[in-house]
């Protein structure tokens, strides 16, 4: 009992101990809300220098190979974007990345001139990681490509960490490329006269991405050009909109060439395969294509508008069509 016949107040000789434990829970809130802060800060600075480093190299590139056959951008709309969030304050991280093509003429000894194409994506890291590139030419066999893209790689590992690097890596490019190449296939190929060029036979196949393809005279356009040109695909409408087609190089060319200039929110080819004919016969064309003809197909058609696929069902299309690889390189997850 205290003084006066009161009892005593228990917790009385630990209230000051609450108080500063309080008192220290909050400073550490506030350190660790300091410190997100300056996390976030510094975060959004590094990937402002990040897009400042790329907007910076491809206007480079830009002013050393003014012409498109040199140096192409396919995607300008994710360009604009990126000089947006060079630009801006508030960081905000572009929808996709920047994708261009170099093409490359390495002399190859004993053969006439050739040329390789660097397909090319900018990670929102770049420089800070590699960027990625693919080298592609008629010439090499899928086991030198391959061969090619890994050295590649790993020079760029080795030599170019963390700085801007696509000179470096287009001249690698123009200085080792050719001596992937067969001997032989290279002068059966490419040492033959001007009238012989002319009648070379290339098979192409396009992977077109939209943001969409509601339109009807669009989707019409489509498949009339397609049947004018005589190329086979698919277009499928909605929300992405994804078209294929395939044919003559000449022909695929002249289709993109039409679609492209129609009014599109964003367009663009993901992916393109091109394939030398020996023969270049109309039975050696035939063999190489994976559609019949150029049809629109829907997949379970849904949402709101009705303008949404069951991208499931359009895996399962692409798989029976021997093109499954071709779904994680439009939606960068794998099929199923």
């Amino acid at each position: 009992m205290a003084a006066g016949g009161s009892p005593a107040r228990t917790g009385s000789a630990t209230s000051p101990q609450r108080r500063a434990t309080v008192t220290g829970c909050r400073a550490y809130f506030r350190r660790a809300a300091c410190w997100k802060r300056e996390g976030t800060e510094a975060a959004e600075m590094a990937s402002r220098e990040e897009a400042e480093a790329q907007v910076s190299e491809l206007d480079l590139l830009s002013s050393m190979f003014p012409r498109e056959e040199e140096f192409l951008v396919t995607d300008p709309l994710a360009l604009a974007e990126l000089k947006l969030s060079a630009e801006s304050e508030a960081t905000e991280v572009p929808s996709s990345k920047v994708q261009f093509i170099l093409n490359v003429k390495p002399e190859v000894p004993g053969a006439l001139m050739v040329e390789f194409s660097m397909v090319c994506a900018l990670p929102f890291k770049y420089p800070t990681v590699p960027p990625e590139i693919t080298v592609r030419s008629p010439l090499l066999s899928r086991s030198q490509q391959i061969q090619l893209n890994s050295d590649l790689k790993t020079y760029l590992m080795q030599n170019c960490s963390g700085e801007p690097c696509m000179l470096s890596a287009r001249e690698w490019v123009k200085d080792h490329a050719s001596a992937y190449i067969d001997r032989e296939l290279s002068t059966s190929s490419v040492m033959t006269s001007n009238t012989t060029q002319s009648e070379d036979v290339v098979f192409t196949r396009l992977w077109i991405y939209s943001h969409h393809i509601y339109n009807k005279q669009k989707r019409k356009n489509i498949i009339e050009w397609a049947k004018e040109l005589s190329l086979s695909g698919f277009c499928m409408p909605g929300k992405p909109g994804v078209v294929c087609v395939e044919g003559l190089q000449s022909n695929c060319e002249e289709f993109w060439s039409r679609v492209r200039r129609l009014t599109w929110k964003r367009i663009l080819i993901r992916h393109r395969e091109d394939v030398s004919l020996e023969g270049g016969g109309h039975a050696e064309i035939q063999k190489q294509r994976k559609f019949s003809a150029l049809e629109e197909k829907c997949f379970d058609a849904h949402g709101p508008r009705g303008n949404h696929m069951d991208l499931g069902q359009l895996y399962q299309f692409l798989e029976n069509k021997g093109c499954a690889d071709i779904f994680q390189m439009y939606f960068g997850v794998e099929g199923h």
